[in-house]
């Protein structure tokens, strides 16, 4: 945990006692703070008060006692329209912040210079974030990963000179979070996302542009028409910038050429790491991860040798493009993060020879995003509600079976994948789908997927 000492002695505001509120509630009364949280839900508060939380209805409150009001990312700050909670701590004058500004605060307040990466984006993310851990973790390094990836920030442990701090952050963190300043701070990419949150594309990408306004390095992804410009607009307020893209050469920064990341300096470019052969960074769009990373370790002082021992160890991010199990030459993938059809066009553009299990909880516009890559699809297997609408939308361009259940479209894609003659093909959970019309939630479903494949006879398990 990570001792909020920063509110020592003064009264703080709360709202919202989730995972990570009520880690960041923990926190503040650990540091000192004096507590009112407060939910909506009175089961969460229930909870906080029996882990020592205190709490009262903020509607009751006198916000004029307190130093900030912390708000839970998930809740609305600006759009649709601004939570309750908002408009009471605007009209008493009241600083709004998240768990991610109090974590930068503490890092000032105790170890300034210990290097800090955040990571945003709207794809590739925590593919990214995860791959820049364990470069550091793999070289011998302190690393605390934590943020949208999974771990609340106010978890891990505190600030110290030498601990690396790896941290994803969503527009919602970034928009309580006005003083981040990483070491490097890293935006990837940019397209509409969240727009019912934020009200614009063009809020959407001031509030991601913080990011890197903040960083000692800012490293962007200039592949769009919104990153281009904040890369061009950080370099004119005399920011150092390490540009990167996935679908052009650079004179400066680094690009993907094929399955290789090429530094550029000066208009020369040379090959800084091959990605060909690790088979947890297929694509072109690992090879932009692969970038980030790269960038944002050197940048923090990690050798190359460092980062290509770690880029050849990475065990990937789990649920995604995961590969799970191999049986002769069809290798299993566990892409169950894929929960819409953008989501799962990187997968499907990884592979030539694919197996295909979709479906689930559809999402609007459904599949027909993904026609480029049927021809890559020997056979789909439909699963969940969406299985109807996806039949139609495959017809006669795609080979396909109606499922039903995750554990049928396994045995029956890795059966029909073992008749298979291509030099590689892959059996894939991609589903396009959200999966809560079959699971809880897209972990347990690929969990499921992983227990299938184990059960497949001759099966040798990669994780």
């Amino acid at each position: 945990m990570i001792p909020v000492t920063t509110f020592s002695g003064k009264k703080v505001a709360l709202f919202g006692l989730g995972g990570s509120g009520l880690a960041t509630s923990q926190a503040l009364v650990a540091g000192g703070a004096i507590v009112t949280a407060w939910d909506d839900n009175p089961d969460s508060v229930a909870k906080a008060a029996a882990a020592g939380i205190g709490n009262g209805d903020l509607h009751q409150a006198n916000w004029a006692d307190f130093s900030a009001f912390v708000l839970s990312p998930g809740v609305p700050l600006t759009h649709p329209k601004p939570h309750w909670t908002v408009d009471l701590a605007h009209a008493a004058g009241v600083e709004i912040i998240g768990d991610v500004e109090l974590f930068v605060r503490e890092r000032r307040a105790h170890a300034p210079d210990c290097p800090f990466i955040a990571i945003t984006g709207t794809n590739g993310k925590s593919t990214t974030t995860a791959l820049i851990a364990h470069i550091l973790k793999s070289s011998g390094r302190d690393t605390q990963l934590g943020g949208n990836i999974g771990t609340a920030v106010m978890t891990l442990d505190p600030p110290a000179p030498d601990r690396f701090y790896v941290v994803e952050c969503s527009s919602y963190q970034i928009d309580l979070a006005p003083t981040i300043n990483p070491s490097a701070g890293i935006l990837l990419n940019l397209t509409p996302d969240h727009l019912d949150r934020h009200g614009s594309m063009e809020h959407y990408a001031d509030i991601k542009e913080r990011l890197i306004a903040g960083s000692d390095t800012a490293i962007v992804g200039v592949d769009d028409v919104y990153t281009e410009a904040i890369a061009d607009r950080a370099t004119l307020a005399g920011q150092r910038v390490m540009r990167i893209a996935r679908h052009r050469a650079l004179g400066e920064g680094l690009f993907a050429d094929g399955t290789r990341v090429m530094r550029a300096e000066g208009g020369l470019a040379a090959e800084i790491a091959d990605l060909d052969g690790i088979a947890t960074l297929r694509g072109n769009h690992n090879a932009q991860n692969a970038a980030a990373a790269i960038a944002a370790c050197l940048s923090v002082g990690v050798s190359e040798s460092e980062i290509l021992a770690g880029l050849s160890s990475f065990p990937g991010l789990k649920h995604r493009m995961q590969p799970v199990g191999r049986k002769g030459s069809v290798v299993f993938v566990n892409d169950s993060k894929a929960t819409n059809a953008d989501a799962a066009a990187p997968a499907l553009s990884s592979y030539e020879r694919i197996y295909w299990i979709a479906g689930g909880l559809p999402k609007e516009g459904g599949i027909t995003t993904l026609a480029p890559f049927f021809p890559k699809v020997a056979k789909a297997y439909l699963i969940g509600e969406a299985a109807p609408a996806f039949a139609a939308t495959l017809g006669e361009a795609v080979a396909f079976e109606i499922s039903g259940t995750l554990e049928r479209a396994v045995a029956h894609a890795a059966a029909d994948a073992a008749s298979d003659t291509a030099e590689l093909s892959a059996v894939m959970l991609s589903p396009a789908c959200a999966s809560f019309d079959q699971y809880k939630n897209f972990e347990v479903r690929g969990d499921a997927f992983v227990s299938h494949v184990a059960a497949i006879d001759g099966v040798t398990m990669l994780i």
